[in-house]
């Protein structure tokens, strides 16, 4: 059960990061807030989509965030201290190959999606075929700070007051970091997701509309370069049980050399259990892991990509 939030954020959704967009709250330092997020699509996709729908995507609506809220005291050179308190998972979610975006996209151009009707007390594996469920673990992927530069910012790339991180650890108990760059810190949260592989590598997770409550606090006066953040405990205990199934790529370049690892692992799971391409794909986004495996015995380097076997099990 979840404790009493100080604060409830609803229907205070902007897209992009401006530090002229108003604090819809101002909050002191300590407080427990309750968000209401949107999917990653804004509320575009719903139970009834399907993959004809990706195509009428708008995407001056993706990745909306709830706030800004203002943390009262907050001045350039704090941190804002993030304590991702508790979700509220809706059981919905979608995922989808996007033309144009994700790791391979030159190699999955026609759009597909998948949607997913989860337990949202349980939060037991999402089934994603006959074959096929993948373990949950709810989060935030886009978690934020207004920049000090004026003007609107996009939402999509990350950035040094946060953004969309899609870190798929920063789930419940984590504590994040944030560097403060402008009065009040004009914090913001969205883009939740019920599970997610390192990498996120066709460019969506299970993305998945909840509430989400967290602790604002301040540390002053301690720079802070770039987000960080302290995980509460083991961050893979959901999907380790079996063991995993691992491609790598290797070659001077670690950009190519993901994709490599990626495109090894989408052939691997179609040959061993009759997947289409494009459901590999996705699978590999929600529940595989990117790894950085060896970055000093040049001119090579390996990443590799892990499968966890318990998707089939």
């Amino acid at each position: 059960m979840s404790m009493t939030c100080d604060h409830t954020i609803h229907g205070h959704h902007h897209h992009g990061w401006d530090n002229s967009i108003p604090p819809v709250a101002t909050v002191t330092p300590g407080s427990r807030l309750h968000f209401q997020c949107l999917d990653s699509s804004g509320g575009q996709f719903g139970p009834g989509s399907t993959s004809a729908d990706v195509a009428n995507l708008d995407f001056g609506k993706i990745n909306p965030v709830t706030g800004p809220v203002e943390v009262d005291g907050a001045e350039p050179g704090d941190i804002l201290k993030v304590t991702m308190e508790a979700f509220h998972p809706s059981g919905f979610g979608w995922t989808a190959n996007i033309p144009g975006f994700g790791l391979l996209a030159d190699q999955f151009e026609a759009p597909h999606l998948k949607v997913w009707d989860y337990d949202a007390d349980a939060l037991s594996p999402a089934l994603f075929s006959d074959i096929a469920k993948v373990p949950l673990k709810p989060f935030a992927g886009t978690i934020g700070l207004a920049p000090a530069e004026a003007g609107l910012h996009s939402v999509v790339p990350p950035r040094r007051m946060g953004g969309n991180l899609d870190i798929r650890d920063l789930a419940a108990g984590t504590v994040l970091y944030l560097p403060v760059e402008v009065g009040g810190a004009l914090f913001s949260i969205g883009d939740t997701h019920a599970a997610q592989g390192d990498g996120e590598v066709c460019g969506t997770a299970i993305e998945s509309p909840m509430d989400v409550e967290v602790t604002l606090d301040l540390i002053k006066q301690e720079r802070l370069a770039f987000p960080r953040f302290t995980t509460p405990g083991p961050v893979t205990r959901h999907l380790d049980a079996k063991g995993y199934e691992v491609t790598t790529g290797i070659g001077p370049d670690m950009m190519t050399g993901a994709r490599d690892a990626v495109s090894a692992m989408v052939d691997l799971l179609g040959r061993q259990h009759g997947l289409s391409s494009e459901d590999a794909y996705l699978l590999c986004s929600v529940a595989g892991d990117l790894r950085i495996s060896e970055i000093v015995d040049m001119p090579n380097w390996v990443v590799s990509f892990y499968f966890p076997r318990l998707v089939f099990e």
